[in-house]
């Protein structure tokens, strides 16, 4: 596997394009202005004084921006497939390539699929073998998929992110189980997902 090569010109169109990036890099440097220039207008006495409230409203201002702006979801896949519903099928049905197949069901706008879009392909990278096999299906751009799947694509459920493990075509396990009783799922982590498809 080679190596990428950070681009400056990447990294400062990410940063710009993506809100998440651009508003905390704003107000970050934004401080560093308005505190050098409230420094030479006013007095040493009044700047101590106004100290606090700065820090306050800087606090203010980070966490509107939390709110506000999603964290973008990872972009590397590692060794995971990026499949659509009848890719998967046809995988799962041919049956030439792998005995087992761990797939994760996702959708883009999500909170809880960002963070936990890290995870799968750290896992892919780790476990993938002849035998054991990874996959992505992106439920938001093919939501007919979920209701073949059994999975809720709603909020109120907590099914995003689904991980389904396929033998031979037919459901072994899942994560999270089906919960009828809309108990809150643990966060999402490499440890957690390995213990329970014991890998």
């Amino acid at each position: 596997m080679e190596k990428k090569q950070s681009n400056p010109k990447e990294w400062l169109n990410q940063m710009v394009g993506e809100p998440y990036y651009l508003t905390h890099f704003l107000a970050f440097f934004s401080y560093f202005i308005v505190r050098s220039s409230a420094s030479l207008a006013l007095s040493a006495h009044i700047t101590q004084l106004l100290f606090y409230r700065v820090i306050v409203f800087w606090k203010v201002v980070f966490s509107v921006i939390y709110v506000l702006t999603q964290q973008p979801p990872y972009q590397e896949l590692g060794t995971a497939s990026k499949l659509t519903p009848l890719q998967l099928e046809a995988l799962l049905t041919e049956g030439n390539t792998s005995r087992f197949w761990l797939v994760e069901f996702r959708a883009s706008f999500s909170s809880g699929c960002r963070r936990a879009s890290r995870c799968f392909p750290e896992l892919s990278i780790t476990y993938s073998n002849k035998n054991l096999s990874f996959g992505i299906v992106d439920l938001g751009l093919f939501p007919n998929a979920a209701e073949k799947f059994g999975i809720s694509p709603g909020g109120s459920m907590g099914q995003l992110p689904t991980y389904i493990l396929f033998e031979n075509a037919t459901e072994v396990t899942r994560f999270p189980e089906f919960n009828f009783e809309a108990r809150p799922t643990p966060p999402i982590t490499k440890r957690l997902l390995s213990r329970h498809f014991e890998l």
